[in-house]
């Protein structure tokens, strides 16, 4: 029948988005979600919590315009004006896109090799030139914004006489002053960045080798894995017998992998993003998929490694992607605390029973025959436990972490192609949970950590029942990230719980004309942090226009 697509094709998409060619700079949108707007918008606030301190303000670049595969030169310089201590650093960049034809593009700003942004851009129509606004919170990143940096801003873009989204890109930093009533956070010490690396393999590594201080007392790294390629729809792919027919192999299961010189350090789940063009565009105009627009990084503890990474030698930091395929695109960075009494701390590791080879099962029920027909189910099913334990001897005496984890990935497909139907019906998630427990002479600290994406996934393009040379396409996504944190300050826990739930079905007749669309959108986000303090925003949209926007502070309405 059909050639199994999670993007559309380019002829689709010809039909979908006319060609229309409109010059424009970086359009600001508004602050808050418009009803009556396509333009694209995510439950989650776009906009972050600041201190009442007045910002100074350094522009990283202006209406800089992505029309090719080049890079784009940041050069950074710390202002007199804008010394520290800082309360708070903010990104924020705006983004527009002209309209026209465009695929969604990965969009990625670095200074020296720290990964300061990672996202991906909205994709335009021949009515919509589409903006967005993004805010990140940086103030952990202090220590890179000490000093002169060149960097480079990352859209790479094609415009051609088929493709003529031109998109256009400003962004800056925002230094907040300390004051008493805003007090400076305790931040990294020093920010070590891996190079950003291409992975296609479970053996290809990103890694970097590095000279860390005499003093660490504690250590973190933040990675982003974003899937591309064969494995930009990592959770529809099965095993690698049945490529020809799902596009990807190497089974459905995916998770991001960290050692230190060889020897496993931690697991960090990898989320599944879905970019605007994914599975169906119609599904994501204007309510994007969860974090589509601005990437979050996953934290890994490697604190119980302190004391080994103190002791003067060379490390090396490596990040591994299981079953890569082709590929993931790998940005990470180290963020060191150092003892601030002590020129030298000393301490190993204790225990770890991490392993990087995960038990994971697989199990397909599918049959296949000469004529193209594929159907039944696949089952990929993984669960580790793991825990991990060391000690630094520092200024204030012997500090012990241990980080007891587990995690668990579940993966349901049901596959359905003939010469009539192509249907593939996915339910999946994924949860890890970390308990760090840190002891010193002050006593006992514990520290919980959990984390669960459910998504389901149903694709289905089949013919009309009439059986007039027409066919119908019926694309539904529903995807989750809920995130709980407790510990080690505050009497209550953080939470966060992200929904989106998009369904889109088009009819079309023999010749390919788009005779009948309808899709409806839902999304919420809700957010309580240690202090009580609440957040709650829930966007509806019909046929590609924001119909309804609620928001509230009732801590009644979070999670």
């Amino acid at each position: 029948m059909y050639p199994r697509r999670r993007h559309l094709s380019p002829a689709l998409s010809l039909m979908l988005f006319a060609v229309t060619s409109v010059f424009a700079h970086v359009v600001v949108p508004p602050t808050q979600p418009q009803v009556g707007s396509s333009n694209p918008v995510s439950p989650e606030p776009n906009t972050i919590a600041r201190p009442t301190t007045t910002p100074c303000t350094v522009q990283l670049f202006s209406e800089v315009e992505f029309n090719d595969y080049g890079t784009r030169p940041i050069s950074y310089t710390p202002q007199t004006k804008c010394a520290g201590p800082w309360s708070k650093v903010v990104l924020t960049a705006d983004f527009t896109v002209t309209k026209g034809i465009q695929y969604d593009r990965t969009a990625k700003f670095f200074l020296g090799q720290t990964n300061i942004y990672f996202g991906t851009t909205a994709e335009p129509d021949p009515e919509l030139s589409p903006s967005w606004h993004i805010e990140k919170d940086v103030t952990d990143l202090s220590a890179t914004f000490k000093t002169a940096q060149t960097g480079y801003a990352s859209i790479q873009n094609i415009v051609n006489a088929t493709y003529t989204g031109i998109i256009y890109a400003s962004a800056n930093l925002l230094f907040y002053p300390a004051d008493a009533a805003n007090p400076a956070p305790v931040v990294p010490n020093e920010v070590l960045p891996l190079p950003e690396t291409f992975v296609n393999t479970t053996t290809d590594m990103q890694t970097a080798t590095l000279s860390l201080p005499r003093n660490v007392e504690r250590a973190y790294l933040d990675v982003i894995a974003q899937s591309q390629a064969s494995d930009e729809f990592w959770y529809t792919c099965g095993p690698t017998e049945y490529v020809a027919y799902l596009g990807c192999g190497n089974s459905a299961f995916r998770q991001t992998q960290i050692s230190i010189d060889g020897t496993p350090a931690g697991i960090a789940p990898v989320y599944p993003w879905i970019y605007t063009g994914g599975i169906d565009p119609y599904l994501w105009e204007p309510i994007t998929g969860i974090e589509t627009l601005n990437f979050k990084p996953y934290r890994v503890d490697l604190t119980p490694f302190a004391g080994v990474l103190s002791d003067g030698k060379p490390h090396t930091v490596s990040v591994g992607v299981f079953n890569a395929y082709t590929g993931f695109d790998l940005a990470s960075n180290l963020l060191v605390y150092t003892d601030p009494n002590s020129s030298t701390t000393s301490g190993a590791i204790t225990a770890n029973t991490l392993t990087l080879t995960p038990p994971e099962q697989v199990q397909a029920y599918v049959g296949t025959a000469a004529d193209g027909t594929f159907s039944g189910p696949i089952d990929t099913y993984n669960a580790q436990t793991w825990m991990i334990s060391g000690y630094v001897q520092t200024s204030h005496g012997r500090v012990d972490t241990t980080i007891q984890a587990s995690n668990t990935f579940k993966n349901n497909q049901s596959e359905e192609v003939s010469s009539s139907i192509d249907q593939q019906l996915i339910f999946q998630e994924t949860t890890q949970e970390e308990q760090t427990t840190t002891t010193s002479s002050t006593g006992v600290v514990q520290t919980t950590h959990q984390i669960d994406y459910p998504l389901t996934v149903n694709f289905k393009e089949a013919n009309d029942d009439n059986n007039d040379g027409g066919f119908y396409l019926q694309s539904y996504v529903k995807q989750g990230k809920y995130e709980y944190l407790l510990g080690p300050t505050g009497a209550y826990p953080t939470v966060t719980n992200e929904t989106v739930e998009n369904n889109v079905q088009r009819n079309y007749n023999a010749a390919g004309v788009d005779t009948l669309s309808n899709d409806n959108d839902h999304s919420t986000f809700a957010s309580k942090n240690s202090n009580l303090n609440c957040s709650y925003r829930s966007l509806t949209a019909a046929n590609r226009v924001l119909t309804g926007v609620q928001t509230s502070t009732d801590c009644s309405m979070a999670p």
